[in-house]
């Protein structure tokens, strides 16, 4: 059962960046993209639960850290409904050589065309985030 069903969520997303690529997750089961990252825990700072996602999916340890966005996000998900809220920030890593430590989920890097064309959640992210990599303005943006 989903600890978050019919509650609001908040999401913390990084965009890495490495050599033009952009690290993103796959879901194996599902197919779909989204950005590495999780929920915040309550009483948790947000840096130390990105830390604390980042080392958990990737056994990455985390560098740098600035906000760049904010998406308002409602889906359905396995017959679930979810409200969540992205904060997302441009993350530098100590090292990006970066490896999976959960079954469900993959990591690679993918060109900007690459992630233009992918099948990625939430849409208004990948759409905000397109234009941040032109612009770099702060955004907001919401899926409904």
């Amino acid at each position: 059962m989903n600890p978050y069903k019919n509650k609001f969520e908040v999401s913390l997303r990084s965009v890495i960046e490495n050599d033009g690529e952009i690290l993103v997750c796959r879901n194996k089961k599902k197919g779909y993209y989204f950005f590495p990252g999780g929920h915040l825990e309550y009483g948790e700072k947000i840096k130390d639960a990105l830390a604390r996602e980042l080392k958990e999916e990737l056994n990455a340890v985390l560098k740098e850290i600035s906000f760049i966005g904010v998406v308002d996000n409602i889906f359905i998900e396995d017959e679930e409904k979810h409200h969540e809220i992205n904060l997302v920030f441009k993350v530098k890593l100590k090292s990006n050589k970066t490896k999976s430590q959960e079954d469900h989920i993959d990591f690679i890097f993918m060109n900007k065309k690459e992630f233009a064309k992918a099948q990625f959640y939430p849409i208004a992210l990948k759409k905000a985030i397109l234009k941040w990599f032109k612009n770099k303005k702060i955004f907001w943006a919401s899926q409904y």
